[in-house]
C-alpha cells in the first residue's frame, strides 16, 4: 500500500485505520516521561479524539490534573506516528458504554460502576507520520544501495498531519 505522503487525506485515513486495527500505543504527558505508559486506544474519529480507559488513582490521572499536552506513539508495520493534542481526564458514562468490551472489563472487576474507573481523552491537533511499504526485499536493496551511493536509502516518507 503506496502512501502518498503528499495526499493528507489518505495518511490521516492510513492512521486512523491503524490505530481502529491495533488500538495500542505509549500515551506519556509531553515532559514527564516517567509518565508514559502503554494504553489501549478507542477513537473517535469525526471529533478527532482518542480516549483511553484508566483509574483515577494512577500516577498518569493524577498528574493531568485539568489537562495537559500529551503524545500518543504509535509504531505498526509500515506506519509509525507520534500523536499530539490536549490530555484530559473526563468521565463520561456513555463513552464507558459505548467502548466497554470483555478485554476493559477484566481491568475493572467492579464492573463500569467501579468508583475509580474514568477515561483519558487525548485532542488530537497534530501528528508526525513516518510511512514505509517496504518489504524485505526492497529493504536489503535500499540498504545496499545506501552503502554503494553514500546516500541514505529511500524507504519511505515522513508527513505533519493538522487535525484542526
Amino acid at each position: 500500500m503506496i502512501t502518498d505522503t503528499q495526499d493528507q487525506a489518505a495518511i490521516e485515513r492510513r492512521l486512523w485505520k491503524a490505530l481502529e486495527d491495533h488500538q495500542t500505543g505509549m500515551l506519556g504527558i509531553d515532559g514527564a516521561p516517567k509518565q508514559t505508559q502503554p494504553m489501549t486506544a478507542f477513537l473517535d474519529e469525526e471529533r478527532n479524539q482518542i480516549w483511553f480507559f484508566t483509574r483515577s488513582d494512577t500516577d498518569l490521572s493524577r498528574a493531568i490534573g485539568e489537562g495537559r499536552r500529551a503524545s500518543f506513539i504509535v509504531q505498526r508495520k509500515g506506519l509509525q506516528a507520534v500523536i499530539s493534542g490536549e490530555l484530559t481526564l473526563q468521565y463520561d458514562p456513555a463513552r464507558i458504554e459505548r467502548y466497554w468490551n470483555a478485554v476493559v472489563a477484566a481491568w475493572y472487576p467492579l464492573g463500569r460502576e467501579d468508583p475509580g474507573l474514568t477515561m483519558l481523552c487525548l485532542t488530537c491537533e497534530a501528528a508526525q507520520v513516518w510511512l514505509s511499504d517496504a518489504g524485505p526485499v526492497r529493504f536489503a536493496w535500499e540498504i545496499a544501495k545506501a552503502h554503494a551511493t553514500h546516500a541514505p536509502p529511500e524507504l519511505g516518507g515522513r508527513a505533519n498531519l493538522s487535525f484542526h
